[in-house]
């Protein structure tokens, strides 16, 4: 079994060098990261830190201020518009790819081409965003192939809904949201009767805090009386997305991340990912999804992997910031126990807070523990958002991305720790902990114990640590003892093994020596039923004894 590690990738941001960051600057004079900056070089590094999987996101073309015209592009209305680069959710066709990130316009699919190709090269699977709940207010393709018809093209806008309309219709009445519409134009944005907006939001004003930008499409759920689903006959936005899917799948993409998979109904995902499936049987479907009472069903569906945001993610950030124990870590695990490959682990993404940001930790060495518990607990995939690697604090102040401890998905930008890792300029700290990140990663793909061993949870018979976490790891003849320490100082502990996990592990009662496959360190331990290993753990970080038995 291979232990996947997912690295996500603003694409619009990575590559870019422009320092102006110029607050709500243009791409003219904040740059932009293209397809190309993704060079052989590149990508081998990224496969050297050991990750198997690169989300390149904000691939499809979305809403932007920036005119593209001239290309046959179609202008967005600036009011509808989040920030000059546009959200990279609100998508405004389909068939198409971001013309931000080519260097050739024209040529922007084949660029993006070459850089699936390039990926795969360098031994990477490549995974790009499906958004499949909403698209930007003036969503029109003009890339789609020859027999597409538009999504609303057939659409009876008289209905509020109709089971085979693509999106829903406030009949009789014009969008008026809380904002202006003119946005400095000539001519106010018109849209007449209102569509429904991306956050279930069904009437035609939208406030500031919806996603007011998208509007919501329609799967055959009858929300104006009830959410009753009317999937038979297949609904036309089924048969519009499923071909959507198909269109990039041919294009050698190896998995989607399908945004806010949740709000579109599990019966879709099942009729779309058994057809995908069918013809790509490898292809992979990450799915956004927050409900826990919903995991199972979305599955099910046909997903592979799916965020445990509210989970593993709330519970690590809880632990750091001092608000829960560590013994809150071994609750959140056990809540997924029996799905435990299909959940996807992490610190960081695009929606939230840099742990080093002032709104979370402070501080990225307070991450270490958790990245390194995360990475080595289970077999299940772990994903590292790029530039958390050298601890990116996410503090700018970008544009309509404000100061929020978040780098921005609207704004033309360049991040600070990538553009000085490029440089070779990182400070000594921001090394180190690129180094152990690497290294944590590293030892998840080539550990046997990590990526096919047996998993034991030491926290039972170690009520005395509160902010530390201990587990094993088994495979053969090859045992993992992980202690990872949350506290700001070094500590000496005693970690207790219980005589069920000599049976549960089927080890033998002896003397060792364990090798710390993070120090190198060398530790004579006692390994006996219910006896303890005292050991010492350094601040904000953890320990890797390997112990032959």
């Amino acid at each position: 079994m291979e232990k996947v590690i997912i690295y996500q990738i603003f694409t619009r941001l990575f590559g870019n060098r422009n320092l102006s960051r110029k607050e709500n600057g243009s791409i003219a004079e904040n740059g932009c990261g293209k397809f190309a900056d993704f060079t052989p070089k590149v990508l081998k590094d990224i496969r050297s830190m050991g990750i198997t999987h690169v989300w390149y996101t904000g691939v499809i073309r979305h809403a932007t201020q920036t005119d593209y015209t001239r290309y046959g592009i179609p202008r967005q209305h600036p009011a509808i518009v989040k920030g000059k680069a546009g959200s990279p959710y609100a998508i405004t066709d389909y068939y198409d790819v971001d013309p931000d990130l080519a260097t050739d316009v024209k040529q922007r699919m084949a660029e993006f081409e070459q850089l699936v190709e390039r990926s795969h090269a360098a031994g990477l699977k490549v995974i790009i965003d499906f958004v499949p709940n909403h698209v930007a207010r003036q969503y029109q393709s003009v890339c789609k192939p020859k027999k597409v018809k538009d999504l609303g093209e057939t659409d009876n806008r008289e209905h509020g809904f109709d089971p085979q309309n693509n999106f829903y219709y406030c009949p009789g009445q014009r969008f008026d949201p809380y904002f202006d519409l003119y946005h400095s134009e000539q001519e106010p944005y018109l849209e007449e009767p209102a569509k429904a907006t991306g956050n279930d939001h069904f009437d035609n004003a939208p406030g500031k805090n919806d996603w007011y930008e998208t509007v919501k499409l329609n799967y055959g759920v009858d929300y104006y009386a009830g959410r009753i689903g009317h999937f038979d006959p297949v609904p036309d936005t089924w048969q519009k997305m499923t071909d959507i899917l198909l269109f990039w799948a041919k294009k050698g993409i190896d998995g989607f991340r399908c945004d806010m998979a949740e709000m579109v109904p599990a019966e879709f995902w099942r009729y779309a990912t058994d057809i995908v499936k069918k013809k790509y049987k490898k292809l992979v479907f990450v799915g956004e999804v927050y409900n826990p009472n919903e995991y199972r069903r979305y599955l099910a569906a046909g997903f592979d992997w799916l965020y445990d945001k509210v989970g593993m993610y709330d519970t690590m950030r809880s632990v750091i910031c001092q608000q829960a124990s560590t013994h809150a870590i071994t609750h959140a695990w056990q809540q997924t126990d029996d799905i435990r490959d299909h959940m996807l682990y992490f610190l960081e993404n695009h929606d939230e807070q840099r742990v080093a940001s002032d709104f979370f930790a402070a501080n990225a060495q307070k991450g270490v523990p958790a990245m390194l518990a995360s990475v080595l607990l289970q077999q299940n995939p772990f994903m590292l958002y790029a530039g958390e690697e050298y601890g990116e604090r996410g503090m700018d102040h970008e544009g309509f991305s404000g100061n929020d401890g978040r780098t921005t998905i609207f704004d033309y930008w360049s991040i600070d720790t990538l553009c000085r890792a490029a440089d070779k300029k990182l400070t000594d700290e921001e090394k180190a902990l690129y180094d152990i990140h690497v290294k944590a990663i590293q030892l998840a793909r080539q550990e046997k114990a990590v990526s096919d061993g047996l998993f034991f949870d030491l926290m039972y018979v170690n009520g005395h640590l509160q902010r530390q976490y201990a587990f094993l790891r088994r495979a053969e003849s090859e045992l993992l003892l992980v202690v990872v320490n949350f506290e700001p100082h070094d500590v000496t502990i005693d970690v207790n093994v219980p005589a069920h996990a000599f049976e549960y592990l089927s080890m033998q009662e002896k003397v060792v020596i364990g090798a710390d496959l993070l120090t190198k360190e060398k530790l004579a331990m006692n390994l006996k039923k219910d006896g303890a290993v005292r050991m010492e753990v350094k601040a904000y970080s953890g320990r890797v004894w390997k112990v032959k038995i």
